[in-house]
């Protein structure tokens, strides 16, 4: 039979002996790490997905984008691509599927294109960022890692 004793509730018993003792905590990151995810927190834009769609509709749309603005939706369309395929990498828990597999590989090269100065061939980069984009929001609504605009 183990005696017990009563303490008052500001009194702190050291362990016992015979119990290990728990280490120390440190924090998992040191000030530079901190710093570092401040300012990935800092530039961090939420997706817009009807965005994605209001520029992927500029691309390939009916009418070719304006000459004024190619040059702004190109850069657009491959910060949305870019965004989208993080997400389709981004969790461990749940991998990507082969086919978003397949749109995130081919998307990089077409986003490391440097913009034309030729207009057609500006909107010819446009339209093939589109078309990758397209088909990984289209993969990532029917996998339920985003949802669609409403």
């Amino acid at each position: 039979m183990s005696l017990t004793v009563l303490v008052p509730e500001n009194d702190v018993l050291p362990p016992p002996a015979d119990e290990p003792s728990t280490p120390q905590w440190t924090p998992p990151l040191d000030a530079e790490g901190l710093r570092f995810v401040l300012e990935r927190i800092e530039k961090w834009k939420p997706l817009d997905v009807e965005a994605v769609f209001d520029d992927l509709d500029t691309a390939i749309g009916n009418q070719p984008p304006p000459v004024t603005t190619t040059g702004a939706l190109v850069d657009r369309l491959r910060g949305h691509l870019k965004q989208l395929s993080d997400i389709a990498v981004a969790d461990e828990r749940y991998p990507p599927t082969a086919e978003m597999v397949q749109l995130v590989a081919r998307g990089v090269p077409v986003r490391d294109e440097r913009t034309p100065a030729d207009y057609r061939q500006a909107v010819g980069l446009a339209r093939r960022l589109a078309f990758v984009t397209s088909d990984l929001v289209e993969e990532l609504i029917e996998a339920r890692y985003i949802k669609g605009a409403e």
